[in-house]
């Protein structure tokens, strides 16, 4: 049994701190705000299996140009905090080739293998049950040429994972989805996709258990130092801890302890907004993505969430709500039925250039691990990235101890 510190209880920190416990270890995990609301908190809950396309690729590179003139659109940048992004987006660019984005798609098609049934291995572990679902996905598509580039995608996917699709047409997808009132040029269905029934829920239920069974602390990590015997922690304003092992699971806000480790890493916040509604009187019948306006609509068991595109900013960078506002009034013309209204939120995916999460241990001490950089993906691939990291603390040799080395 190890003494293991895990920084950051979000969705992929819980995760890893849940499996450490289930192998025997003596866990304690830090957050600044265990009670807050993290980005997994308010995610669109989806288990996305099929989801092995890097953001970075040559397709994306002949729509950003377009979607940037928009501010409102799919993605945006804010041009004060350029300065400060423009390493990610030079890497972001790069990582844009074909070969790039073949060896990003091998690496998340490798962690897809196994997502589900790591998660329902960790929600054993921590007495979860009832949580996941089998929802399937919609994507309605505006125009042939979208239709037929998610075709492709989802052939590809389909020769990579084995899951299965059909194009349907506007009939059949109201038929599936009554709400769809709205024109649109043809639909994709994927029954893969799996859902949680809330994230937020999910997210405390695992919360709960560490506090159960290891410990859950509120704590701001500092900074951690490589010390003969173990891992020291400063913690503001609290005495420091010493581990057997560390690892570092704090979303975007990991890069600092990375530097402060003598590494370096591109990681950024790719922020995305939402907006939830508890109180319609109605619900979609399975998840809803508007593809060409970058977002999707989601039932949770208590409401309905409309959410995503993309936002370059500085973490600290204040909120546009706009966005979430310009998600839903573009949402109407599919879903007339949809009021104003809801709660609106913000969150700030922490990314990486080329969409492949940090899952790696330090290269001159293995007794420092990090998880993080999951972007769209976190709450997917949480429970595979714990089981990586719980091989790999107790001492597995194998090739794919780690799936994703970013410090070599």
């Amino acid at each position: 049994m190890a003494r293991i510190g895990v920084v950051g209880a979000g969705i992929v920190g819980a995760a890893i701190g849940t499996r450490l416990i289930g192998d025997g270890h003596a866990v304690t995990v830090f957050d600044a705000d265990p009670e807050g609301l993290p980005t997994s908190s308010g995610n669109a809950a989806l288990i996305a299996l099929p989801e092995i396309a890097p953001i970075a690729s040559p397709g994306m590179l002949t729509a950003v140009p377009k979607w940037l003139l928009d501010p409102l659109g799919p993605l945006t940048l804010r041009w004060q905090d350029l300065p400060a992004l423009a390493p990610w987006l030079i890497a972001f660019l790069a990582a844009s080739t074909p070969a790039r984005g073949a060896k990003a798609r091998a690496a998340l098609t490798d962690l897809m293998q196994t997502a589900l049934r790591d998660h329902e291995a960790l929600a054993e572990i921590a007495g979860i049950h009832g949580h996941l679902r089998q929802t399937g996905y919609i994507s309605l598509h505006d125009s042939q040429a979208s239709l037929d580039g998610a075709l492709r995608e989802a052939a590809g996917v389909k020769q990579a994972l084995g899951y299965d699709y059909e194009a349907i047409s506007p009939e059949t997808a109201r038929a599936m989805v009554p709400q769809l009132e709205g024109q649109f040029f043809g639909a994709v269905h994927q029954p893969v996709y799996w859902m949680v029934t809330n994230p937020l829920t999910v997210l405390r239920q695992y919360q709960d258990f560490l506090r159960r069974s290891g410990q859950l602390v509120r704590g701001t990590v500092i900074g951690a130092e490589q010390r003969s015997d173990g891992i020291a922690l400063r913690i503001e304003g609290q005495p420091e801890q010493v581990f057997d092992k560390v690892v570092v699971a704090a979303g975007v806000w990991s890069r600092e302890l990375v530097r402060g480790l003598g590494l370096k890493v591109l990681l950024e916040t790719e922020r995305g907004y939402n907006t939830t509604y508890t109180d319609l009187g109605w619900n979609l019948a399975m998840p809803v993505g508007f593809a060409d306006h970058g977002f999707i609509a989601v039932p949770l068991v208590d409401g309905l969430r409309i959410g995503g595109a993309v936002e370059l900013a500085k973490p600290e960078t204040s909120p546009n709500f706009g966005r979430a506002k310009a998600m839903r009034a573009k949402m109407r013309r599919y879903v007339p039925a949809l009021p104003e209204g809801g709660t609106e939120w913000m969150g700030r995916r922490p990314s990486t250039p080329d969409s492949l999460p940090v899952i790696d241990q330090h290269p001159g001490d293995d007794r420092i691990l990090f998880a993080f950089g999951h972007g769209h993906l976190g709450l997917t691939l949480s429970a595979v990235t714990a089981r990586l990291i719980a091989e790999a603390v107790g001492g597995a040799k194998t090739p794919g101890a780690l799936s994703i080395r970013r410090f070599q």
